[in-house]
């Protein structure tokens, strides 16, 4: 393996930058521009120079093989963060035999090759960076930790069991087994099936807390929407007008409530209209509030036309600050009811994400879906009266390598490269 450096931490100006050197030269490369290493693990300070020219005062760190992130020798160069500083010494690096810049993911990727991590944890830390919320935080940390991988090896323990059971059936089928192994292999089955079934019904929720909520706000033209979207964003982020029909496009706005992420949609007013931009809008606001997770009917004395509320979506009343109604009402104009209008929506949205598996990629779920359809045909056959223990047991080790797939053992090399292209260089 080449011996790779990089930039680990956020380009641009700050008060430390830390630079990650990875391969069988790693040490040899720091020492190089660092004199006597200090011990594995133990930080040293250290004036860093190049053909005799001082470069920056640094903390260097070692890690032996084997005890680092990458599984290789590696070394970390905590310098000063002005960007000529970090500069000089990637400059010098360069010039160092048998170093090269590393690629976008490529420490990651050497600490998945040297078992450090498998690939389910790469993907829990491709999400911990990627986190904007306390949700997506934890959610993400809890993959990383390992947990999808533990979960995967009950599951894979358990089939491999049953399948080892069934080919003894079949290795003395000619002789008489003294214990009928039938029961157990079915018991196996119907918990691993329960649980897979568990978790396909929970990634729904995971995969919410991972992508976050859309909440659409729908009503009819000068309703008070694009005013309720920018009380509820504390900005302006759409423009308000008294002339009906202002807004032609979809607004997004981001927002963190109760540490689930949610991007409200400010949609063009629903009517019928000859305008043909107009006109475009309005389809545009039924379909991305049809896909949506839910969406916040805002009302003025008549039902939105073209859309009809769905069970968890919010009716209120809108314009509270020039109407007095006795049902839920709302102004974005004065902030009347908009707090209420949140705790509403954060209630809804939290009782959606209760219960959350492991488990958010849509990769994830094709090999649940393909795993839990290999144990409903593994059963098929050892419920039916041919007798084929042989393709049962066939069909459980291939739910056995779709779970290897999930964690990387196996058949996962083309979805390396798709998996990587989201990281950053020096990670």
């Amino acid at each position: 393996m080449d011996t790779i450096y990089a930039l680990a931490t956020a380009r641009g100006k700050a008060g430390v930058a830390v630079i990650r050197i990875s391969g069988p030269n790693a040490w040899e490369a720091t020492r190089l521009l660092a004199g006597k290493l200090p011990q594995p693990r133990q930080a040293g300070l250290r004036m860093l120079h190049l053909d005799g020219e001082a470069l920056d005062e640094a903390v260097v760190l070692c890690f032996e093989a084997g005890a680092s992130f990458t599984g290789e020798q590696v070394a970390e160069l905590h310098i000063h963060g002005a960007v000529a500083t970090v500069t000089a010494v990637l400059r010098a690096l360069s010039d160092i035999d048998d170093l090269r810049l590393a690629e976008p993911g490529e420490f990651t990727r050497r600490a998945l090759e040297n078992g450090r991590l498998d690939l389910s944890q790469v993907e829990g830390l491709s999400d911990l960076i990627d986190a904007e919320t306390e949700s997506q935080r934890k959610q993400a940390l809890k993959v990383l930790s390992g947990a999808v991988g533990k979960v995967v090896e009950d599951w894979r323990k358990g089939l491999i069991r049953a399948a080892a059971l069934l080919e003894a059936t079949i290795d003395f089928a000619d002789e008489d087994v003294p214990v009928d192994v039938s029961p157990e292999v079915t018991a196996a089955l119907t918990s691993v099936r329960a649980s897979l079934k568990a978790e396909l019904d929970r990634f729904s929720a995971a995969e919410r807390i991972r992508d976050g909520f859309e909440v659409a706000i729908v009503g009819r033209p000068n309703a008070g929407k694009s005013t309720l979207l920018n009380a509820l964003a504390g900005r302006d982020a759409a423009i308000t007008s008294e002339v009906a029909g202002t807004t032609r496009d979809v607004i997004e706005v981001r927002m963190d409530l109760s540490g689930l992420s949610v991007t409200l949609l400010d949609t063009a007013g629903l009517r019928n209209t000859d305008d043909v931009v107009e006109s475009i809008g309005v389809d545009r606001a039924i379909q991305r509030a049809k896909t949506a997770d839910l969406r916040i009917f805002l009302l003025d004395g008549e039902d939105v036309p073209m859309l009809s509320p769905s069970e968890g979506d919010i009716v209120v009343r809108g314009k509270a600050d020039i109407s007095t109604q006795d049902e839920f009402s709302v102004s974005g104009k004065t902030g009347q009811g908009v707090q209420e209008l949140i705790e509403r929506l954060t209630d809804i949205l939290i009782h959606r994400v209760q219960g959350a598996g492991l488990l958010s990629r849509e990769r994830h779920r094709i090999l649940l879906l393909d795993a839990f359809g290999a144990l409903e045909s593994a059963q098929g056959e050892l419920c039916s009266d041919l007798d084929q223990p042989e393709l049962a047991a066939e069909y459980l080790r291939d739910a056995a390598r779709s779970l290897e797939s999930l964690v990387g053992r196996v058949d996962v090399e083309h979805l390396l490269d798709e998996v990587f292209s989201s990281f950053c260089i020096g990670k």
